[in-house]
């Protein structure tokens, strides 16, 4: 359900009111009434005198209206009362070789009610014309978030290439200029910071990680000239250098070597202008009728240092998926990590795995390839079962799964079909319904995508939005982000979580400190809730590491293997059936673990300690208001204490209370740097804490 208003702006003054909703028992007249209307709680979207306001109690946007092709006049963070006064003198958005006199400006606005995907916010929407090309932005705004998110659509046609794309995206020095020393490429907003004395941190994200162990890169920089620079990633953070004030841009895309259409960086930055670039198409993906989402973005204001731009980011971030704990909460395992891949798939053999998950504590067990007859997308029949395999169907072993209580899942190959644009979507999306009516089958993990081009992207999204739609938003998305031009982290991020890596011991690339890793450096700038981070069966594959390698998967006890995942959603990447005895023994710590899951999700998880490298100390912490979760690890080394940085809790007193591991309960008082001293008995140990502050 939604209310909306329509508000058409006739030679720029004279404004009229359309009704779209039939829920609208009295028509408003003015612009004065429509504000006294309280929508979304503390959001609003409000037209007046030619200025285009959006706000929350957290932060506050104004524009010039120009029509509707927006001219940004100030940004507010207005639980600080900081304002910065932007200075452009051009649209936010700009379309090379397209003019950027716009016509055709309309407003609408729309409550949009919560549901157990997105929570309730307000849309504010606004339509302009350019020539023949139409833009439509779509600001979505949360209460209590202290960030607008805009997406962005776009159809008609355009005549002119929008930016030529570069050989090599990291080779800076070949972006396309203009004349005046700018980069030929869309604008999806542009910032007129005032002052020179601007810090800016670029973060990027790197999925392909089949092919890559490091999945964030940092770059730093100053302001520098009234001459462009460039820095690439999903994220700038902008930190004014004299004063505890900053903000952040997020573009929702997929990370920068695999966006479409790429112009060879995503910000083009000098004194008093950084703009955000790339929209993800061209003309030839333009539709004259359809409106075709591109990518969007997300504006923030920070305060407090460190932690204030990660909570802001975070807190946004929140809002993209409502995390519903019998949905979204999981500890799967999936057998492919022990590589036998199909050989043993089996009615019989998929019964005795959930009999020995069951023993282990698994709440999921997905099926991967083997299960199904065929992988053509063009098929009708796509992923009919595999009589020969499973002579009964899957009612049997999900019938045995709800007995044991685990949630049966299947993996799904989404192959582009043969036109490579999943035109024969639907067949896919059918397919996972009936899965879900006939089967309850409800989790699938995708697998096999390969976005080369928008209307293959677009067509995934319709495949998502289709099975969600008919199954009430019960379905989730298990995104696998291995390997191809796929989504990344930033990206159909409100469908599931995302499959991150494949890791085998019987290739030698499965090194617990190296998951770590990559779940630490990700959790400072994404939600490790929304993570699948894998643990393996240890005792494999043991030839395939040198007998000397003290950081070899056997040399580490397993409880300490399964704890490097429970920040993120545990996978046991192996086969149940697989494991020794002596694997079963981490069973009460998988069940104590699952009595704090939820709890420890519904905090805001960043990292501690130092970078994961085999030999340090290093960690989690869960904040959740005055309570949270401490996960510690010490790694292989001889200092039996360390003093950890933690978030937040300067000069008050942390009562730790010891829930899984080694130690015990103590109580701290963090030093001026907010560092606890933490303390384990030897290597290879960890400990989960339940602290509150008093």
């Amino acid at each position: 359900m939604r209310t909306t208003f329509i508000i058409t702006i006739l030679m720029g003054m004279s404004f009229s009111f359309i009704q779209a909703a039939d829920n609208l028992a009295v028509l408003p007249t003015t612009i004065a009434e429509t504000n006294t209307k309280k929508l979304t709680s503390n959001c609003r979207g409000v037209l007046e005198n030619g200025v285009l306001t959006l706000e929350n109690n957290l932060i506050r946007r104004q524009y010039k209206w120009n029509n509707g092709n927006l001219m940004s006049q100030s940004l507010e963070d207005r639980l600080n009362g900081q304002v910065w006064n932007l200075r452009g003198k051009k649209p936010d958005c700009s379309f090379p070789g397209t003019t950027t006199k716009a016509t055709d400006g309309q407003l609408e606005i729309f409550e949009r009610e919560s549901d157990s995907i997105k929570p309730a916010h307000l849309n504010v929407v606004v339509t302009f014309k350019l020539d023949k090309l139409e833009v439509k932005r779509s600001f979505r705004i949360y209460p209590d978030c202290p960030a607008i998110a805009c997406d962005y659509y776009l159809r008609g046609t355009a005549s002119t290439a929008w930016q030529k794309e570069v050989t090599d995206p990291a080779r800076l020095r070949e972006i396309r200029a203009g004349n005046r020393g700018e980069i030929k490429a869309t604008v999806l907003d542009r910032l007129c910071l005032p002052g020179r004395h601007w810090r800016l941190k670029a973060v990027r994200f790197i999925n392909v990680t089949d092919r890559h162990n490091t999945l964030v890169q940092e770059s730093s920089a100053l302001v520098y000239t009234s001459k462009e620079q460039y820095m690439i990633g999903n994220i700038l953070f902008m930190d004014h250098l004299l004063e505890d004030r900053g903000l952040f841009v997020l573009k929702e895309s997929p990370p920068s070597h695999v966006q479409l259409h790429y112009p060879g960086c995503d910000f083009a930055i000098k004194i008093n202008d950084i703009k955000l670039v790339g929209i993800g198409i061209e003309p030839d993906d333009l539709d004259p009728t359809e409106w075709i989402r591109c990518y969007g973005f997300v504006t923030g204001v920070t305060s407090g240092g460190e932690y204030g731009r990660l909570r802001a980011l975070r807190q946004y971030q929140e809002q993209v998926r409502i995390r519903k704990p019998g949905r979204d909460e999981m500890i799967m395992m999936n057998t492919w990590g022990d590589r036998n891949k199909e050989k043993k798939l089996c009615e019989a053999f998929a019964i005795a795995e959930l009999e020995a998950g069951a023993r282990l504590g698994i709440t999921h067990f997905q099926l991967d390839s083997g299960w199904q007859t065929t992988i053509k997308l063009d098929d009708p029949d796509i992923f009919k079962v595999n009589m020969k395999r499973f002579p009964n169907g899957l009612a049997p072993v999900v019938k045995r799964g709800k007995e044991l209580g685990i949630e049966l899942c299947l993996w799904t190959w989404v192959e582009p079909g043969r036109d490579h644009t999943y035109n024969n979507w639907r067949n896919l999306s059918n397919a996972m319904i009936q899965l879900y009516k006939n089967d309850g089958i409800r989790t699938f993990k995708l697998d096999g995508v390969r976005l080369p081009k928008k209307q293959a992207e677009t067509n995934v999204r319709n495949i998502l939005e289709t099975v969600m739609k008919a199954t009430d938003n019960e379905a989730i998305f298990n995104m696998d982000i291995t390997a191809d031009n796929r989504y990344g982290c930033h990206y159909f991020n409100e469908f599931g979580n995302y499959f991150v890596e494949n890791r085998y011991s019987d290739f030698g690339n499965y090194y617990p400190h190296w998951t770590l890793r990559n779940l630490w450096m990700l959790s400072r700038y994404v939600p490790p809730q929304c993570l699948q981070v894998e643990f393996l069966n240890k005792w494999r594959s043991l030839d395939r590491y040198p007998a000397n390698d003290p950081l070899a998967p056997i040399k580490i006890p397993f409880d300490y293997i399964f704890a490097t995942t429970m920040m993120g959603q545990p996978l046991a990447f192996l086969e149940g059936t697989g494991l020794p005895e002596e694997g079963f023994a981490i069973a009460p710590i998988i069940k104590k673990y699952r009595e704090h899951q939820i709890e420890i999700h519904k905090g805001k998880i960043f990292p501690i300690g130092q970078e994961p490298c085999g030999t340090g100390w290093t960690g989690f912490q869960s904040i959740n208001g005055k309570t949270g979760y401490f996960l510690v690890f010490r790694e292989l080394n001889d200092q039996p204490k360390a003093a950890l940085r933690t978030w937040n809790l300067t000069g008050r007193k942390v009562d730790c209370r010891l829930i899984l591991g080694h130690g015990g309960d103590f109580t701290a008082t963090p030093d001026a740097e907010n560092r606890i001293t933490f303390s384990l008995p030897k290597s290879f140990t960890f400990a989960l804490y339940k602290y509150s502050v008093r």
